[in-house]
């Protein structure tokens, strides 16, 4: 029987003292003036892009317990981009670290059902190394139905799932604050609908949380903490913090009673700390910031 996905990002954040995942979202133009080129081709840039987050994920692995990869950074190279993508994920895989691939997948049927397969099935790439991430991010708007393939493979193969709730961004709210007929928010009913289907037969991991989390972002912490009284089983995965205006104060409002059942992402604020950093190897630079956010992050969350 496979592993358990919340099981497992628990016990990883437990072995680098603190909750925290590193996002890579690799733009081309931002890389370090190693990695690029003057007129490069669709080709050699995927393989820049590529490269700085194989060595990004030397970096930080010392630090996090867990990287999420945002695919559109890849998939705007074409096939070349994809098999860095793939290529990406083994290698952090083999560095130990928990993948989340963001992927923001959602339909039904059979449609639903090849999107699972393509990023939840177990497989392995030419050189022998799993390269599917260990969860990925759905969005949960199709309903239960849309949901349903998605959750199966991850029971199957072990894998975890993060459905979209709460999103960071200021425009998400025109469509997330949309209230009901009672009053309740969109967010809310979306929430009360991650947490009754993560609690279906065989989700529920030793540790007491569900493979079926949650995106809740961090720039609204008071309505982090109303969510989780809602998804009480659900690991949310915490975007916001860094770049987008969060703080470590912000981010801690979204663990439970105990500093559990969370984990924060940044991506800028790490990935691209060379940018104003000291005359030193840029890879130091981005070790330094994975180091200085997870201890800001443990901070915060043990109060």
């Amino acid at each position: 029987m496979a592993p358990h996905f919340a099981d497992t990002l628990l016990e990883r954040i437990a072995d680098k003292g603190s909750p925290v995942c590193v996002g890579l979202d690799p733009s081309y133009e931002r890389l370090p003036e190693e990695l690029r080129e003057k007129e490069p081709s669709l080709a050699r840039q995927a393989q820049a892009v590529g490269e700085f987050c194989r060595q990004v994920i030397a970096a930080v692995a010392p630090y996090v317990p867990a990287v999420k990869p945002q695919i559109a950074y890849f998939e705007q190279y074409g096939h070349e981009g994809l098999r860095e993508y793939f290529d990406v994920v083994a290698e952090a895989l083999a560095a130990g670290l928990t993948v989340i691939g963001d992927v923001k997948r959602g339909d039904i049927g059979s449609t639903a059902e090849a999107y699972a397969q393509a990023h939840l099935r177990n497989r392995q790439d030419e050189k022998g190394r799993p390269c599917t991430p260990d969860a990925i991010t759905v969005n949960g708007y199709f309903g239960e139905d849309g949901l349903e393939p998605f959750i199966a493979a991850a029971r199957e193969q072990g894998k975890g799932l993060f459905v979209l709730v709460r999103t960071s961004n200021p425009g998400g709210a025109a469509v997330q604050d949309f209230p009901g007929h009672d009053g309740r928010e969109f967010f809310v009913h979306m929430a009360e609908q991650v947490a009754r289907i993560g609690d279906g037969p065989e989700l529920i991991g030793q540790r007491g949380y569900s493979c079926v989390g949650a995106v809740v972002g961090a720039t609204y912490p008071q309505e982090a903490r109303r969510l989780r009284a809602v998804m009480r089983r659900q690991i949310f995965l915490v975007p916001g913090y860094g770049a987008q205006g969060a703080s470590a104060a912000d981010c801690a409002a979204a663990f439970d009673a105990e500093g559990r059942g969370a984990i924060v992402n940044a991506s800028r604020s790490v990935i691209y700390a060379f940018k104003n950093g000291p005359s030193m190897a840029w890879q130091g630079i981005v070790a330094q910031a994975a180091a200085a956010f997870a201890k800001d992050i443990a901070a915060a969350v043990k109060g």
